[in-house]
């Protein structure tokens, strides 16, 4: 049994269409695995493309931020940073001692508040008591002139 057709005056038998038809099926899976790859190449360079036209972009970022890095380490050393915890522990010496000194002048407050109330009250004693020695002087400076009361 022998198949065959004729295409275009050509006689094709069966057995070359059981040969031809995988050999143009693999060829045609070639044919688009190549393009597929080609088009994954496009993009792929394209990507590349991107990337080192953004990188250009970074690199002056980059310069912009060291300059900036630079300014910030320049600022920490002139304002000595690094030295602002002994300063700060210096500082809080200074404040603790502060307030001790806070609390000594706090008791002699009171004590001079105590004092100014004993002194106001002394005043009047002593005005009382400077008028009764008067009083006696005087007492004994008319006793002293007439020693019979006469």
């Amino acid at each position: 049994m022998d198949i065959g057709f004729k295409i275009g005056g050509y006689d094709v038998k069966g057995w070359m269409v059981a040969v031809g038809l995988p050999v143009l099926s693999t060829l045609a899976g070639g044919v688009w695995w190549s393009y597929d790859t080609l088009q994954r190449f496009y993009g792929v360079e394209a990507g590349i493309q991107e990337v080192v036209d953004k990188s250009a972009s970074f690199d002056k970022k980059a310069a912009s931020l060291g300059s900036r890095i630079q300014t910030l380490e320049q600022a920490i050393a002139d304002n000595d940073v690094r030295g602002l915890n002994q300063k700060l522990a210096t500082l809080s010496t200074n404040m603790q001692q502060i307030l001790e000194q806070q609390k000594l002048l706090l008791d002699l407050r009171s004590q001079v508040d105590k004092a100014t109330t004993v002194t106001d009250n002394l005043d009047d004693t002593l005005k009382t008591l400077q008028t009764e020695i008067d009083d006696i002087w005087d007492a004994y400076d008319y006793l002293n002139e007439n020693p019979l009361g006469k």
